[in-house]
């Protein structure tokens, strides 16, 4: 892997991570010093990511990471939904039995969290839910077309773990579209993940009523 691949996928990961928060200027020094690059390294960084709708850039201003409004972040997941449904369609297709009892085993650990209240835990295992739906799915350029969606709205996707009741609501989703897929019914899949998107749109939607924004 080039260096200038490592570079972006460790500052990628530090946006992802809240490391630098939305509307934080990445401040080439800083990022050179963190990194240990050069500066050349640093806007080859900028560009890359900017290109993935994760950081802006601006002539004389340089590099912040971007913003994405709760509005946008809607757009976001309607498109998003399109591409979960086809993959979970797919997974329920494709899954194996050994496919199926990781994502069973998923649910039973997310029902764990909700019941122990660990909105952290219940947010990971959400997150590997996915993944592994993505996996089991064999479509590979849904999969990264997800990912670049995911991580556009990641904070937004966060912030939602954390409204009061949200892992209780979305839990029964969750365990719809394992459901569906481990009887290997792809219409009951797709049905399952729209609801689901459906709702965390809802949520966006309503952001500011539930002030979580």
């Amino acid at each position: 892997m080039s260096q200038a691949n490592t570079v972006t996928d460790a500052l990628r990961q530090d946006i992802l991570n809240g490391y630098f928060p939305p509307g934080a200027r990445l401040v080439e020094a800083v990022v050179c010093d963190r990194y240990e690059i050069s500066r050349a390294s640093a806007r080859a960084a900028f560009l890359a990511l900017s290109a993935e709708g994760l950081v802006e850039r601006e002539t004389n201003r340089g590099a912040t990471v971007r913003r994405v409004s709760p509005e946008e972040a809607v757009q976001i997941t309607e498109a998003r939904a399109v591409l979960e449904c086809l993959i979970a369609s797919e997974a329920a297709k494709n899954a194996t039995d050994a496919d199926k009892a990781e994502l069973v085993d998923i649910g039973e650990k997310m029902q764990a969290a909700v019941a122990e209240g660990d909105v952290m835990r219940y947010s990971e295992l959400n997150t590997s839910l996915h993944r592994k739906l993505g996996e089991t799915s064999r479509h590979d350029v849904a999969r990264e077309l997800i990912r670049l969606l995911r991580n556009r709205a990641v904070h937004h996707q966060y912030k939602i773990s954390l409204v009061p009741g949200r892992p209780a609501e979305s839990l029964g989703q969750h365990l719809a579209i394992i459901e569906a897929v481990a009887a290997s019914d792809p219409e009951a899949a797709d049905r399952a993940m729209r609801a689901h998107l459906d709702s965390v749109i809802s949520v966006l939607r309503n952001w500011r009523e539930i002030n979580a924004y």
